[in-house]
């Protein structure tokens, strides 16, 4: 650990955009917490509180921005989005790409508010975790989350009165499930609660993960009417659904890119085949066509992406698929021989090309590289219990993310540091952690110097450092 003298200087910098969210109290306690994710190896409330040496304080004062503090989320929230609008190279554009994703915030034991067994594609089994659904936004610039929500499991009693109250029969003969296999029952409820969420008040029953990516589309569009006809939406095969699609596309009128399974199917005069059969065939027709020096199916496209040249072999069609109805399918392979497996993208603007929607596709990426880094950040590392100081932390973090992403393009404050550190600085998000952890270094030992020459010893100068040490 570094022990910290003073606020780093991107907090001093930035810190200022957001005084007008918190009391003056709070809003010191908010440049410790956001220093101390920036500087500390331990995210959590103690491991922060341990950071300061010169202004020391009960962690009860840092615990209580969490949990008592009656500062708004939302316009913590507005504020960042503030910020990044304030710089030209993080602010929206035309040309950036919104995704949507969820991550698991993963934790042991389950003495916390809200969280749920759930199950980790990643790790092959299930775990206690919160889950995160993220709206991020990407240009070949920057990138970072807009807007996110924590996910609450269903409430059952409070689903099962709903749907009675609306009128939504339950058959008498699941009646028993409740006691005898509540799994089965919880499935039976969502089950029925899914059939009928085209209904608004059976709809607002239950928050699912796709009903909260879809208030979180509808707070951007209210927010950016006139990015809507520009800045598309991305989303990995479990998004892909129909409902969601077809909400996205037809009631939000939102451009969208998504992504499918192989045993999805594709509808042909012949009939309905799967996505895989459909690319194996396609493939042998261009082998065969490429051996007899004919144009193959698959035609090599190139894209940019984030200052790089990217290449790929295409299948791009207008066809029909099940469920979904008419839309652009493009099959992408990245080596020229179609010997690695192929990847299956929709859009629903009929007369875009494959570039542009695998350009739209290749955006999806940056939101998993930020749950990824945000949980490096502190994103998962909390000790709370508190469903709502949670949600707190959670926003803080992607506003620490947020800082690193704007001091990346503010020239004000490279040169600052520059001046400081006699270094040239220039990188990634991860960088600029680095940067104010160096920064944060030499402040301290500008301490240890400033004590020497006022006559100190070196055992007075130390001792405050040692004990914040030692307590760590």
């Amino acid at each position: 650990m570094i022990p910290l003298v003073e606020f780093p200087e991107l907090v001093q910098h930035y810190a200022p955009h957001f005084e007008r969210v918190f009391s003056p109290a709070a809003f010191v306690q908010f440049k410790r917490y956001i220093s101390g994710l920036i500087v500390s190896e331990n995210k959590t409330v103690q491991g922060i509180n341990r950071l300061f040496v010169v202004e020391s304080r009960n962690q009860s004062s840092l615990n209580r921005l969490l949990t008592e503090s009656p500062f708004s989320v939302t316009e913590l929230n507005q504020a960042r989005l503030d910020l990044l609008d304030s710089l030209p190279t993080t602010r929206l554009k035309p040309q950036g790409v919104l995704s949507v994703d969820d991550t698991l915030l993963t934790h042991y034991g389950q003495h916390f508010d809200q969280i749920a067994k759930l199950y980790d594609p990643k790790e092959n089994r299930y775990v206690w975790a919160h889950n995160l659904v993220t709206l991020h936004y990407s240009d070949d610039q920057t990138d970072y989350p807009v807007y996110f929500q924590l996910w609450k499991p269903v409430d059952l009693a409070q689903l099962e009165q709903g749907l009675a109250t609306a009128g939504i029969p339950l058959r008498q003969a699941k009646q028993a499930l409740k006691a005898e296999a509540p799994d089965k029952w919880k499935a039976y409820l969502l089950g029925v609660w899914r059939r009928h969420s085209d209904q608004p008040k059976i709809a607002a029953l239950y928050d699912s993960k796709l009903r909260i990516a879809e208030q979180l589309l509808v707070r951007w569009v209210e927010a950016h009417p006139e990015l809507r006809e520009h800045v598309p939406i991305t989303f990995d095969n479990w998004y892909t659904q129909s409902g969601f699609c077809h909400y996205v596309g037809d009631k939000l009128g939102l451009a969208y890119v998504g992504s499918l399974s192989e045993a999805d199917r594709v509808l042909l005069k012949t009939g309905p085949e799967r996505l895989d059969a459909f690319a194996a065939r396609l493939k042998a027709e261009h082998l065969q066509a490429l051996s007899a020096h004919q144009p193959g199916v698959f035609k090599r496209i190139t894209i940019h992406y984030k200052g790089e040249r990217e290449s790929y072999y295409t299948y791009c069609q207008t066809h029909r698929i099940e469920s979904f109805g008419k839309l652009r399918l493009v099959i992408n392979y990245r080596q020229a021989d179609l010997q690695d497996d192929p990847i299956f993208i929709i859009a629903n603007r009929l007369h875009w090309q494959a570039s542009g929607i695998t350009r739209i596709r290749r955006h999806r990426w940056p939101v998993e590289v930020y749950h990824e880094e945000g949980k490096a950040e502190g994103l998962d590392q909390y000790q709370l219990r508190d469903f709502e100081a949670i949600g707190r932390h959670v926003a803080l973090v992607a506003t620490v993310y947020s800082l690193l992403r704007a001091a990346q393009h503010d020239p004000v404050l490279r040169q600052r540091l520059q001046r400081e550190l006699k270094q040239q600085l220039e990188g990634s998000a991860g960088f600029w952690c680095r940067v104010s952890q160096a920064q944060s270094l030499w402040s301290l030992a500008l301490f240890i110097s400033a004590g020497l020459a006022q006559g100190q010893s070196l055992r007075q100068v130390m001792m405050p450092l040692l004990r914040a040490v030692c307590a760590a």
